[in-house]
């Protein structure tokens, strides 16, 4: 079941890769009878044509204004491409004057917090920043994926998001199996905290 952190405003732009979990949540979201406008960044990589044309047909289907941009920069020698990318994503968004609704589900919080916490500064995803709104926060990728395949929502795999040279490939497929392991109860103990940080802002 697809559960969400606080409240999710009428009118929103919705930021949409064209792959399973941002899917699932635009599906989610129109579904609900919102004002939806479609956000997506063309990262100008190989699989980038197919996954804006998979967005731009769902957009077409279900008559929903869409915004794009495509990557035409260069990254700086021995930039991450991780970091790069997502600088240039949100770039894009800035210029966008609505709440903005990401799809950063439970699994994501859990591996960003194991991974600041090896770094001596556990954080958690933030709920709000800005005019970002991450509502599924306290839903697991399971759900979202669940609900696109039952609702057989169209979505797009990028064979990039199983290479674990980059950085958040690795400690999802390679560190987090291991994590689990040791502690089974972490997405429980990570959910927690959210709802505990929801009633205390209530």
């Amino acid at each position: 079941m697809i559960h969400i952190l606080g409240k999710i405003p009428r009118t929103v732009a919705v930021a949409v890769s064209g792959g399973i979990d941002s899917m699932a949540v635009l599906d989610f979201l129109r579904r609900g009878k919102r004002d939806i406008t479609v956000l997506h960044y063309n990262h100008s990589t190989p699989f980038a044509g197919a996954a804006e044309g998979l967005v731009r047909e769902y957009c077409r289907t279900y008559a929903l204004p869409l915004l794009t941009e495509k990557n035409e920069a260069e990254a700086p020698s021995g930039a991450s491409m991780e970091n790069f990318w997502r600088k240039q994503r949100y770039s894009f968004f800035a210029k966008v004057n609505l709440p903005i609704i990401t799809c950063h589900h439970l699994d994501d919080a859990v591996e960003s917090w194991v991974f600041t916490s090896m770094h001596g500064n556990p954080f958690l995803i933030p709920h709000k920043r800005d005019n970002f709104i991450r509502p599924f926060l306290i839903t697991e990728k399971s759900e979202l994926s669940y609900w696109a395949i039952t609702k057989n929502v169209p979505y797009i795999s990028d064979p990039s998001n199983n290479e674990t040279k980059y950085q958040r490939n690795y400690i999802r497929h390679k560190m987090m199996p291991h994590v689990l392991r040791i502690n089974p109860g972490i997405k429980k103990t990570i959910k927690k905290k959210y709802l505990n940080l929801e009633t205390q802002n209530a």
